[in-house]
């Protein structure tokens, strides 16, 4: 492992290097505990500067190896009570970031010295887990217990400025950091000492641990939250090696928790999904200057919101003028709204405001966009006909982009004289919060095309994974066919709130039909008119027709599947109550009692095995990517892993069996299994090694 040794006087800087964020995997750890001892012996040498190469000091560690044998764990320990046994003092020396295990091994050495801009986190909470390092023993004695629960709870980075404030580092540094350090260094003199063998300060420790267990409470971590509140009373509680055995148990066992499993499996798809597949991979993404937005509706004023945010001036145009003074309300409410929240200072919310423009005439907007998005009314000639403005308007170079949720995106592209400057941008309403967007790649997008989205997405904060054209892309494939299963579920016994119940004790953020309340009822009834011309053959339940036959569109309308009095709470509503039930009678189907786990199994595993048809026609590249789309856009629950993860979870040979018996029944054309499910529950094989 690369570790550059250099002298300024009698202080030795140590500087490690792992690209990118200088994870701290087993080797590193190894290597850079035998070079502190080795050069704390050295007679010449007075103290140590450790400090991480490139842009930032250390990201903690490598999460792709937890859980393996051996993994870094054990390592990261031996190289921190290396540190903090070393003969002469250690002073870490921050710069970008220090998260995780690499902040608990600043918090090892005897000082702790920061560039103005560093930043400090212990995110292993949403990766259902607790710094097994010593982080939740050394944080309290430096910061005292409130502000320690607060970053070990919150996984989010703070400033440093916070950072000092709270006594969590001891300096920050002004010029140039490795000299800063090295002088800090020379000021301990004799005078220097271990965090382990401070006291933690006891000041409103009760009231901040019993605030902190009970927010914990509200959690869906897999207990990670409610373990660190365990650890940091045990750090007042217990000696300071008592409090590190018990920190290394809890960290143990939920390491080896099933949710935590599901959250690094999330972390690492994800990181896994902005990379594109080699055979997708080509051309130097192009930067994107500005971006003109077609359609000043609520998802157009969305993405609006989402690309000033990003610091990018936007083009917003619609023929009506009224629809975009409504678009300017909506995007300076929502910056409103994070002024007031803390998220932006109001010179910054006054910057981003200032960078848009609204116009009613697309040509004159386009002309200098190196992005065009449209997000105007989900129909094809009316598309149709936008695309065809923006092939005579944009600039050559420029890339054109639909926001279509189910469209055929090489439709649009046949009307466009190059066709290789057309994809699928789908993000998720509302577009300035939800984190996901499908990359639809069409059968002529150029690489370079792709590339550029891909960045694109990433410039903007969001996660982007690449999908194939078909009808719903990956997310609304899949969703439709959970739709598909809660609709006959109604039909056989169940009621909307039950179904909304389970899947939401399951873990989603939300049920279907609230979902779809939310969504507009409106939407789901357009799709399935249209697909009940395209695809005859695989009818859904009229329920939802019925429904908004009756005007109820849902949120929007005050009234879908429950009602919504003051405009927002969902309420139960006995008519709908009434009208499925009379509709399982007019079908003549006898409702029966329908258990929650039965609710959640046909809903789930309507998912899988239309993710791995999605699988086996090169839609879905691999099966992680189908689990970023569920876990970042629709609400699944991240501990779970997504959708294909957790049918790995339960063996695929199991959920062969289920799908087969669901087959047997009703509808057994809704439960044909997908060929690819069972050629590898036939040969014990996972969906990852479709991947390969």
């Amino acid at each position: 492992m690369p570790i550059l040794t250099t002298r300024h006087d009698a202080c030795v800087v140590l500087e490690f290097s792992s690209p990118p964020v200088n994870a701290l995997g087993r080797e590193l750890a190894e290597a850079l505990a035998r070079d502190i001892v080795n050069v704390g012996s050295e007679p010449g040498t007075r103290a140590i500067v450790l400090t991480g190469a490139g842009r930032l000091f250390c990201a903690g560690a490598d999460v792709a190896e937890l859980g393996r044998q051996p993994g870094p764990a054990a390592a990261i320990r031996a190289l921190i009570e290396t540190v903090e046994a070393s003969p002469v003092p250690v002073v870490a020396a921050i710069h970008g970031l220090a998260y995780g295990g690499g902040l608990e091994l600043a918090l090892a050495c005897h000082a702790r010295v920061a560039t103005p801009d560093a930043r400090f986190a212990f995110p292993e909470v949403t990766l259902g887990l607790l710094p097994g390092a010593g982080g939740t023993q050394r944080t309290p004695r430096l910061t005292g217990v409130a502000a320690a629960l607060s970053l070990l709870m919150d996984g989010k980075p703070i400033a440093a400025d916070r950072a000092l404030a709270i006594g969590l580092i001891d300096a920050i540094a002004d010029g140039d950091l490795r000299l800063c350090a090295a002088g800090y260094a020379r000021t301990l003199g004799e005078e220097w000492g271990r965090v382990r063998d401070r006291s933690v300060p006891l000041d409103g420790a009760k009231a901040a641990i019993a605030s902190a267990r009970e927010a914990a409470g509200r959690r869906r971590d897999g207990g990670a939250a409610a373990a660190i509140v365990d650890c940091v009373e045990a750090a007042i509680a217990h000696t300071f090696d008592a409090g590190l055995a018990f920190e290394r148990r809890l960290f143990e066992t939920l390491l080896a928790d099933p949710a935590s499993r599901g959250l690094r499996h999330v972390f690492l798809a994800e990181r896994a999904a902005a990379r594109l597949p080699a055979p997708l991979a080509g051309g130097a993404a192009r930067p994107v200057g500005k971006v003109a937005v077609i359609g000043a509706g609520v998802m157009g004023s969305g993405i609006t919101t989402a690309l000033l945010a990003a610091g990018l001036p936007v083009a917003l145009v619609d023929p009506e003028p009224a629809a975009l003074e409504r678009a300017i309300s909506r995007v300076g409410e929502a910056f409103r709204r994070d002024e007031q929240k803390g998220r932006m200072s109001g010179e910054v919310v006054q910057a981003r405001l200032a960078a848009l423009a609204t116009t009613t005439e697309i040509e004159a907007a386009v002309a200098d966009a190196d992005l065009v998005i449209e997000a105007v009314f989900e129909d094809m000639a009316v598309k149709r006909e936008v695309f065809a403005v923006l092939d005579r308007a944009a600039k050559p170079g420029a890339i054109l982009a639909s926001n279509t949720s189910t469209l055929d995106v090489d439709a649009l592209a046949d009307g466009v004289r190059d066709p290789g400057r057309v994809l699928g941008l789908h993000f998720f309403s509302p577009a300035n919060v939800m984190r996901l967007v499908e990359i639809v790649r069409g059968a002529r997008t150029r690489p370079e095309v792709l590339g550029t989205a891909m960045a694109f997405v990433r410039r903007i904060g969001k996660v982007g994974v690449v999908a194939g054209v078909c009808d719903g892309f990956i997310g609304n494939r899949m969703f439709e066919e959970l739709l598909r299963q809660a609709y006959f579920l109604l039909e056989a016994g169940a009621l909307p709130q039950q179904v909304d119940r389970a899947m939401e004790d399951f873990g989603f953020a939300m049920g279907p039909f609230r979902v779809m309340d939310l969504a507009g009822q409106d939407i789901g009834w357009r799709i399935r008119q249209r697909r009940a011309i395209e695809q005859p053959e695989r009818p859904y339940s009229v329920i939802p027709d019925r429904i908004c036959e009756l005007g109820r569109f849902g949120q929007k309308t005050g009234a879908g599947f429950y009602r919504y009095p003051d405009g927002r709470k969902a309420v139960v509503d006995p008519d709908i109550d009434a009208l499925v039930i009379a509709y399982s009678r007019e079908i003549g189907i006898e409702r029966r009692t329908i258990a929650d786990n039965e609710i959640v199994e046909r809903c789930v595993l309507a998912l899988v095995n239309e993710g791995a048809r999605l699988l086996d026609e090169g839609i879905a590249w691999r099966a992680a990517d189908i689990d970023v789309v569920w876990t970042a856009g629709y609400g699944f629950p991240a501990t779970r892993g997504g959708p294909m993860f957790y049918a790995e979870q339960i063996g695929l040979s199991q959920v062969l069996a289920s799908i087969e018996r669901f087959a047997a029944g009703d509808h057994s054309w809704a439960w044909q299994p997908a060929d690819l499910l069972r050629r590898l529950a036939r040969t014990h094989r996972g969906f990852g090694d479709a991947d390969d």
